[in-house]
């Protein structure tokens, strides 16, 4: 796993230095975004597997409340006409109490589907062959943009028995393809925008400013004209030319290339051992050597047995060896020229990349890392 991880460092340090990427493709236009929506409902037809109503008493009610709605009444069974009204138990085990999410997108319109994310709220135990009934969902503003139904894909499943249980993935949430139909549009469009922003995803004042630069040097010679306005270091304003329509215009400007500015960092995860050093990452000339320290306690009790006919008892004498091993180490110069020379700089002291966690890290307490440390 290890030469894997180096081997795709390599790759991408030797790989050319002129990475360009197109602009649709680290900036969006401002206003278009998706929009989340959430709901709550009711899944029924599980096998046995759905919520214990005793333990999730809000299902049992959802169910009362959609049945009452159907026009049964399962609140209150009349025994006789001298005893009074007793409230009805239920004891279905195939029901289950569900939120359901989506993400509805930008400038979609009423009728069209999307799909729906299910996971369950209570105590069941897999959704698995179970049918969402028609759920609203709602967005922040509390309107009703989509209703969900549907049969629910489950991708994991779990079985057992009173010994034993196998289960694989995660049963208890499962996805709706094209399983809400959209029943209210977003307000806006681009034909009532006066202004065309881009927000960059990773805003860099080095980015913004070869965006810039391409855009104004492609409608200079189409247009002839400077289209494009930098607002800060991560929106730029566009002036869209009157002869020619938004998404046009748009599909255009998405296409130019430019090579996005990325800032000098190191990301560790400890948890996995996971080390990504950036393109820029520098490392200012410093010797390094890195050792392991092993220390061995073995516990040896040894039995202490008296005399025979002696009034002695027998006893047991504890006995502790202790080992310390130090391997031996190399002592090698990391000058940060390139990503290259500095992975091949830790490669020669052959660490693991517990080894190189901890070297990064006290190189940057020494100052010589000219790069942020980020630890997940």
């Amino acid at each position: 796993m290890t030469r894997v991880l180096l081997a795709l460092v390599l790759l991408l340090a030797t790989a050319s230095a002129q990475a360009a990427v197109r602009i649709k493709d680290i900036a969006d236009i401002k206003g278009l975004r998706e929009n989340q929506i959430v709901g709550y409902g009711l899944v029924i037809g599980l096998n046995g597997t759905g919520d214990t109503l005793r333990n999730a008493p809000f299902t049992e009610q959802s169910l009362q409340s959609m049945l009452e709605n159907m026009g049964i009444n399962v609140r209150n069974e009349t025994t006789s006409t001298n005893n009074p009204t007793r409230p009805t138990t239920l004891r279905t085990r195939n029901v289950a109490a569900v939120m359901v999410t989506a993400d509805l997108p930008p400038s979609i319109g009423a009728g069209e589907r999307m799909d729906v994310t299910v996971s369950s709220l209570g105590d069941a135990t897999s959704l698995l062959g179970g049918t969402l009934v028609m759920t609203s969902l709602r967005a922040a503003d509390g309107a009703v943009y989509a209703v969900a139904q549907g049969a629910i894909t489950v991708a994991g499943y779990s079985v057992g028995g009173q010994a034993q249980n196998v289960s694989q993935g995660t049963p208890t949430a499962g996805r709706i393809p094209n399983g809400a139909l959209v029943e209210r549009e977003v307000q806006g469009s681009l034909h009532e925008m006066e202004f065309l922003v881009l927000e960059l995803k990773n805003p860099d004042f080095v980015t913004a400013t070869r965006i810039l630069d391409a855009i104004n040097r492609y409608a200079g010679g189409r247009y002839r004209a400077q289209i494009a306005f930098e607002r800060d270091y991560r929106t730029i304003v566009l002036s869209k030319p009157r002869n020619i329509g938004p998404v046009r215009f748009l599909a255009e400007i998405g296409e130019l290339t430019v090579e996005p500015d990325t800032p000098a960092r190191v990301v560790i995860n400890e948890r996995t051992g996971t080390v990504v050093i950036g393109r820029d990452v520098r490392i200012s000339t410093v010797a390094v050597t890195h050792g392991n320290l092993t220390v061995r306690v073995t516990e040896l009790p040894v039995v202490s047995q008296p005399a025979p006919f002696s009034r002695g008892q027998t006893v047991v004498v504890p006995q502790t060896v202790v080992e310390a091993n130090e391997a031996g180490a190399q002592v090698a110069i990391l000058s940060g020229v390139d990503l290259q020379r500095l992975v091949r700089g830790l490669n020669q002291i052959g660490l693991k990349p517990s080894g190189i966690i901890a070297i990064l890290q006290a190189i940057k307490t020494a100052g010589a890392l000219q790069a942020d440390v980020i630890v997940q």
